[in-house]
């Protein structure tokens, strides 16, 4: 059995109360079926970073995604602290949290049953609610317009989810998760379902809408060119049990074209995360 590879303790959760750090997790564990998922995360997420999360199968990306977003819980002599400013500081209650926190997931995109329209799904996004129970304001109206617009959805605001395709629905979730104005926005895979060509604009949309809105975004790829193309740093997650690898920052300012990748530093980057990634799965073979 592979044991859990030491990883450098987090830097201190002093000043999380001001605006120094967004999130700060300390020796964190996470246990389901008192199974290990994820083992001694010390991990400091600061305010309008764009970070993203690589790892292979069973490295705990998306468990870790649910532990930012409270739906998973810390073990014994771990920690977690989550400032969420538009939610007025330091967040402890769910309720609260899941205010200032939006997962978008191919799990909520499985799980999502009500057959509403498009508009009706990103109004609920304000909500945070699953389904619509309630008229919207002129005012709310005119954001789900402006949403929908900005991510150039807007011949999807009469048709039904059920009638959108799997790269619509992906999208459509994203404009919701927008709408409740959040502080951290979580994606898991969020390009996956989409062309080429879409990919590519959505990404640009995205650090363009969380450059304006001053957001925090973390989302899990596979994709090393894209981690490095939108991304300030990089988290490289090995498995059994899920645990830090490394971590990078990335000093090009964003937005970012196709020729960074050529640069040496990005080419050095992508060779050692790659180097990294590959080894966990000689270990795990």
């Amino acid at each position: 059995e592979k044991e859990p590879a030491p990883v450098a303790s987090a830097p201190e959760l002093k000043g999380i109360r001001g605006c120094s750090a967004r999130i700060a997790i300390k020796d964190a564990s996470v246990f389901i079926d008192r199974v290990p998922v994820l083992y001694n995360i010390n991990w400091t997420i600061n305010p309008g970073e764009n970070w993203a999360v690589l790892g292979g199968n069973g490295a705990g990306k998306s468990t870790l995604l649910r532990l930012l977003a409270g739906d998973e819980i810390v073990a014994y002599g771990g920690e977690i602290v989550r400032e969420l400013p538009r939610q007025g500081g330091v967040v402890d209650r769910l309720e609260v949290l899941r205010k200032g926190v939006r997962l978008v997931s191919d799990r909520q995109q499985a799980t999502y049953t009500y057959d509403i329209t498009g508009e009706e799904l990103v109004f609920s996004g304000i909500d945070n609610s699953v389904g619509v129970y309630r008229e919207p304001s002129e005012k709310e109206l005119a954001q789900v317009t402006d949403i929908l617009a900005s991510l150039h959805l807007e011949f999807l605001a009469k048709r039904t989810i059920r009638s959108c395709s799997t790269g619509e629905f992906r999208r459509l979730l994203l404009a919701r998760a927008l709408a409740g104005e959040p502080d951290l926005l979580l994606l898991d895979e969020p390009f996956g379902a989409l062309d080429a060509i879409t990919r590519l604009h959505l990404q640009a949309l995205l650090t363009e809408i969380a450059t304006k809105k001053r957001l925090t975004i973390l989302f899990v790829t596979h994709d090393v060119d894209e981690a490095l193309l939108l991304s300030d740093a990089i988290l490289v997650m090995g498995t059994a049990p899920g645990r830090i690898l490394r971590q990078y920052t990335l000093d090009a300012p964003r937005p970012r074209t196709m020729r960074v990748l050529s640069q040496p530093e990005f080419i050095r980057v992508k060779g050692e995360i790659l180097t990294l990634l590959d080894k966990e799965v000689t270990a795990d073979a």
